[in-house]
């Protein structure tokens, strides 16, 4: 396999401090690989199709299964999906009851997707795929947990951010990564890049050499729901993955981007950094605005107040994943 360009050629190319903690990365791709070679987890009687990633933090796994789950349940199958929520999250197994359950006891993640599909959130993977069995999933998908060795994966699609790609190629802490690219991708059934056209083809360009499955693309596209954001004067904020994707959404749909906050992953949205951004966006004249899954965490008395740009995710060519849901006997 050739060593891919981006390397060299992109600005998050390894600098000393990457050089610097590389032995510390080959240490953790060393646990990731003893961790993934282990095959004796759970088989499921219903195909388990995983939607995961080489990198760590945001690349579109929620879209993705949101995606993904419409289209089989398009086609009369009963869908669940298996999280595992996040830190602080219940133990599980717990189905998500959109109007019962609140971010803090489930995650914002898994509420946001149980407007769509029954979803399961569970600590230990294999225990929310059998509660997903015993309840009658046709199918399971598993949001997270490519490198979970703990249920065994029917179908594994890796989903990366085309404008990030895959860093500097280095694992953790040394880069962005969970695992070295070729042992990931060589474990996967798909690929899929999620960015506009530019940046599809500059990832292809550095790591057309690197992948030896099917290739699929996608962009996250705002749904149309007849709010006319031109010109409106606006404050976003936004925990997620990579939040500068939404401020570059928002500014898309000719919103004037008066401020960008920037939160953390998950960041839990409190009183007092509600009444903040709020106290902000007076002084401006501007709107509130976040993302799907930051208005799930929103204290209740600030939902009316705050508007939501959701995103769902189109592919140039379903065909790929198509020909694997039929592989596996989803067709």
């Amino acid at each position: 396999m050739k060593t891919p360009r981006f390397w060299f050629t992109s600005p998050l190319r390894p600098d000393w401090r990457a050089r610097v903690l590389a032995p510390l990365g080959w240490i953790y791709a060393t646990g990731t690989a003893r961790r993934v070679a282990e095959n004796d987890g759970y088989l499921a009687r219903v195909p388990v199709i995983c939607i995961g990633n080489i990198n760590a933090g945001g690349t579109g796994k929620t879209p993705t299964t949101i995606a993904l789950a419409q289209r089989l349940l398009a086609r009369g199958l009963d869908v669940h999906i298996v999280s595992r929520g996040h830190r602080g999250s219940v133990a599980g197994p717990v189905l998500v009851e959109e109007r019962a359950h609140r971010a803090t006891d489930v995650g914002d993640e898994p509420l946001l997707m149980a407007a769509f599909t029954k979803v399961w959130v569970a600590r230990d993977r294999a225990v929310g795929v059998k509660a997903a069995e015993a309840a009658g999933a046709d199918v399971i998908l598993m949001d997270d947990g490519f490198q979970n060795p703990s249920v065994r994966k029917t179908l594994s699609i890796v989903v990366v951010d085309a404008v990030k790609g895959f860093g500097n190629a280095r694992c953790i802490p040394a880069g962005p990564l969970r695992e070295p690219v070729a042992e990931g991708l060589r474990r996967a059934n798909l690929l899929l890049s999620i960015g506009p056209d530019g940046a599809q083809m500059r990832f292809l360009e550095a790591w057309k050499d690197a992948i030896p499955c099917p290739h699929v693309t996608g962009q996250l596209v705002p749904l149309q729901t007849g709010m006319d954001w031109q010109g409106m004067k606006v404050l976003a904020f936004a925990g997620i993955g990579l939040p500068e994707k939404f401020f570059a959404t928002v500014k898309a749909l000719g919103a004037d981007l008066l401020r960008a906050e920037a939160l953390a992953d998950h960041q839990p949205l409190t009183d007092a950094l509600m009444k903040r951004l709020q106290i902000e966006a007076k002084a401006l004249g501007a709107q509130l605005v976040t993302t799907e899954k930051d208005a799930v965490r929103l204290p209740d008395s600030f939902k009316r107040q705050v508007l939501t740009v959701p995103v769902r995710l189109e592919l140039s060519d379903w065909s790929s994943i198509d020909a694997e849901l039929k592989r596996i006997g989803l067709g």
